[in-house]
């Protein structure tokens, strides 16, 4: 059997989609994958969902299985022992649970990244101090040296939107995410700065819903939409409800966000007029 875990890395999951693309291809069905391999059918379908680990003899077995020549054994296989190796983020597992790290890697592989949020900035644009602050109210019984570990990973995923390559972020938020007092004025006021400086960036668009607007499709709860230059990867929506978290990529599903967040766009103040909103916001800090 393969090896469980509970969150797979983009890589994995591209590789288990092309999987079964060229076990489709190549007329090859679950049971008879399975037998090439001694195994049962879960493990195969697991595979191509990604929710076991690619172990490299059964990925090269099942490629010859499908009629692959050995040169492109050869390449899935340095791409498949490459998507084994953990992220970056692998460094903070003490304080990062196994569900966020398939988010991190979500947001780290996107070339686009769309995000509503009704309550707090998103954490690609915090300041350190607004984060602090965050993390200390969400995490009560955590040591100095947890929130310290958290606040860093927060930081670090930054990093991502000043790469030459990085994603577009493209975020709507409510006027209650301005006007919520987290960790006092000084912490707002910088919070606010650093959104007036993020909102110059080439490839940041922020947009805010004022009150004035009034109800509007998103209010159920934060979400974001990843998209990808990666052919296999569908758009990938990560939504937080009252009961829990969870991942959708099923088009009917993507499509509804996708609507959601084109509507709350119409009634949020244009993205050129952002800066001098927050400007505004920040003169009453």
């Amino acid at each position: 059997m393969g090896e469980a875990r509970s969150a797979p890395t983009v890589g994995q999951m591209v590789l288990g989609m092309r999987l079964r693309d060229l076990r489709e291809k190549a007329g090859v069905n679950y049971d008879q994958a399975a037998r090439a391999l001694h195994v049962n059918q879960t493990t195969v379908r697991r595979m191509e969902k990604a929710e076991v680990g690619l172990k490299l003899p059964y990925v090269e077995k099942l490629l010859q299985t499908y009629g692959a020549d050995q040169e492109e054994i050869d390449s899935f296989l340095a791409l498949a022992e490459e998507a084994n190796r953990p992220g970056w983020w692998h460094r903070f597992r003490d304080v990062l649970p196994d569900w966020f790290s398939l988010y991190v890697s979500l947001e780290g592989a996107a070339s686009r990244i769309r995000a509503y949020e009704p309550h707090f900035v998103p954490g690609l644009l915090q300041t350190e101090d607004y984060a602090r602050t965050l993390l200390s109210i969400g995490f009560p019984h955590g040591s100095d040296r947890e929130l310290e570990r958290r606040v860093a990973l927060r930081m670090e995923r930054q990093e991502l939107l000043h790469r030459p390559n990085g994603p577009h972020l493209w975020v709507v938020m409510d006027e209650t995410v301005l006007r919520l007092a987290i960790g006092g004025p000084e912490v707002m006021r910088a919070q606010v700065d650093h959104l007036i400086e993020a909102a110059q960036r080439p490839n940041v668009t922020l947009q805010v819903v004022p009150f004035s607007a009034g109800p509007h499709p998103g209010m159920g709860g934060p979400f974001q939409l990843f998209r990808f230059q990666i052919p296999e990867l569908p758009d990938i929506v990560y939504a937080e409800g009252l009961t829990g978290a969870g991942y959708l990529d099923q088009r009917s599903d993507v499509v509804a966000y996708l609507e959601a967040l084109d509507r709350m766009g119409t009634q949020a103040t244009p993205a050129r007029r952002t800066e001098s909103f927050l400007r505004g916001i920040r003169k009453e800090l």
